[in-house]
């Protein structure tokens, strides 16, 4: 039997709901979303954007695990990457993340726990045996070391990580005609050709294009890394909430080719497809977004964010419950 036919075969256990699940991701967000396929056509094209964009780390699961994790039967954890890389910004194995979401996903309640981590917060980097900013670790040793570094601050198996640059964060966004976001205040930013002041925004809710998109989630010139974390997350969701909407189907063809050319992950297409349950949440999907607090820190001219003790280890008991994993295990 063939890999679609299986999955049609599951599909109409389920209550015949014609809706085939690809996880999409998203760039600094951050996010994860999902697309429906109607017919072999597509399925046929996300697999293969899918399968090009998988990319192997050098270990079998994370040292915080006791073995192998089916993401069909447990609880499971994504680091999502946002890579400072364009045309104009081609650093070659130098790049480094521009944003980081850990989001941890319960398979029984079918709910989602974001937490961004600022990018110049101040964090033991295992690559380097030092402490750094925390965006140097994929300058240091890629996904893994950016993956052990998030694991080693929050003390939380980290299974899975899913990488985008800013292009695909563009096109996913644009694709789906935009998405709706509450603008804080009036801004000048930017655009992806770091032409300033290219972007300008108004107050208040609207819907922005791809450029517009990433110019809201790049911002901090007026407040911090912590609210450009909440403004990421918000972008996350209303991708989310836009890609799971029935008038989004025939979008879904340009948001797959835009995540299979500029995406990279260690999710098998196989394990893509376990998501199916979260998908058809639709809008009612849970997700709660968590915020690490700190403060500026800056010796020696140097500018870093120096998270707050207690507030990593209340997310990080938060993220343990979540996963439901044994914290005297760890």
């Amino acid at each position: 039997m063939s890999q679609y036919r299986r999955f049609q075969k599951k599909v109409n256990k389920r209550k015949r709901r014609r809706r085939l699940f690809i996880f999409l991701v998203l760039p600094i967000l951050l996010v994860v979303g999902s697309a429906t396929a109607y017919g072999f056509n597509l399925f046929a094209k996300a697999k293969t954007a899918m399968d090009e964009s998988f990319e192997k780390i050098d270990r079998a699961h994370s040292p915080l695990r006791e073995g192998a994790i089916d993401p069909d039967d447990d609880n499971i954890s994504i680091l999502f990457m946002g890579i400072d890389e364009t045309e104009q910004r081609n650093y070659g194995n130098n790049t480094r993340t521009d944003g980081l979401i850990l989001a941890t996903f319960n398979k029984k309640q079918k709910s989602v726990k974001l937490v961004s981590i600022p990018r110049d917060s101040y964090v033991y980097v295992p690559e380097e045996g030092k402490k750094n900013k925390i965006n140097h670790a994929h300058a240091s040793g890629g996904s893994k070391a950016t993956m052990e570094t998030v694991e080693e601050l929050f003390d939380v198996p980290v299974d899975y990580y899913v990488k985008l640059n800013f292009k695909a964060f563009m096109e996913v966004v644009d694709s789906l005609d935009g998405v709706k976001v509450n603008v804080p205040y009036e801004m000048y930013e930017k655009n992806s050709k770091d032409e300033h002041n290219a972007i300008h925004l108004e107050k208040g809710v609207q819907t922005l294009n791809g450029e517009e998109a990433l110019a809201f989630a790049r911002t901090r010139k007026q407040d911090s890394d912590i609210y450009r974390g909440q403004r990421q997350q918000e972008v996350m969701k209303a991708i989310v909430n836009k890609a799971s909407s029935v008038g989004s189907i025939n979008k879904y063809e340009g948001v797959i080719k835009a995540i299979g050319d500029n995406m990279k992950t260690n999710l098998t297409f196989n394990d893509m497809l376990s998501f199916y349950d979260y998908a058809t949440k639709g809008t009612k999907l849970d997700i709660e977004t968590l915020t690490l607090e700190g403060e500026d820190y800056q010796p020696g001219g140097t500018y870093y964010y120096k998270l707050n003790d207690d507030s990593v280890e209340k997310i990080s008991k938060k993220l343990k419950k979540h996963l439901e994993i044994d914290s005297s295990s760890n």
